[in-house]
């Protein structure tokens, strides 16, 4: 497939373009700065461009068989822009006859008990919270869009972290997924395989999903 991949230079992008390619597949990656993706692939095509800025991009994206954001707005501390991407992509990529499109979402907005979310619990690091409540409107946006095409928000567990790449997942929708022991985790590895295993299985389609252990 031809993908096309924002945010290839963070650390979950980065996992998802490595992914992406050893499954084979063509991904062209855009990105504000040419210089912080140093990997060289015979698949792999770099477009320096801004997300804000379809013109900066939307030729590299016409008729990919997919678009995957991986954008984070802790870098730059502008946490309104993630919303705002989404809104962006969804009324942006029907016009370039891209028909699906990945978003990497948060955890924050994932149900502990009914009516509870994770980011409301009094022990949710300060530091991600900002991040944690745009990725929560991102999601609103997701949902209340009427734009052509298949969405799929993708909330990771509760910890996402460096660890084994071991192929295995389970997937919930707007639950928090724990572990025997009450552990939600997974690795940036194997979130990586569940993504693109969406984009493989075509489904979850117009859904918010999560993926853990």
């Amino acid at each position: 497939m031809k993908l096309v991949l924002f945010g290839a230079t963070g650390h979950i992008g980065h996992a998802i373009l490595d992914e992406a390619l050893a499954r084979g597949h063509d991904v062209t990656a855009v990105v504000r700065e040419a210089s912080r993706l140093a990997q060289q692939h015979e698949r792999l095509h770099v477009v320096v461009g801004d997300l804000a800025q379809p013109a900066s991009w939307l030729a590299a994206a016409k008729g990919a068989n997919a678009v995957i954001a991986a954008v984070s707005a802790r870098r730059n501390g502008h946490e309104e822009t993630l919303p705002d991407a989404a809104k962006t992509l969804l009324e942006t990529l029907p016009g370039a006859g891209v028909k699906r499109l990945l978003w990497v979402g948060g955890a924050g907005s994932l149900e502990t008990a009914p009516g509870v979310k994770v980011i409301d619990d009094p022990n949710f690091p300060a530091a991600w919270k900002s991040e944690a409540q745009a990725q929560a409107r991102a999601l609103e946006v997701f949902r209340t869009s009427k734009a052509d095409i298949d969405w799929t928000y993708i909330s990771p567990a509760a910890m996402i972290e460096d660890s084994e790449r071991t192929g295995r997942y389970r997937v919930g929708g707007d639950q928090l997924l724990t572990d025997g022991h009450g552990k939600s985790h997974i690795s940036v590895a194997d979130y990586a395989i569940a993504l693109l295993d969406r984009l493989d299985k075509h489904d979850a389609l117009r859904q918010r999903i999560t993926v853990a252990y």
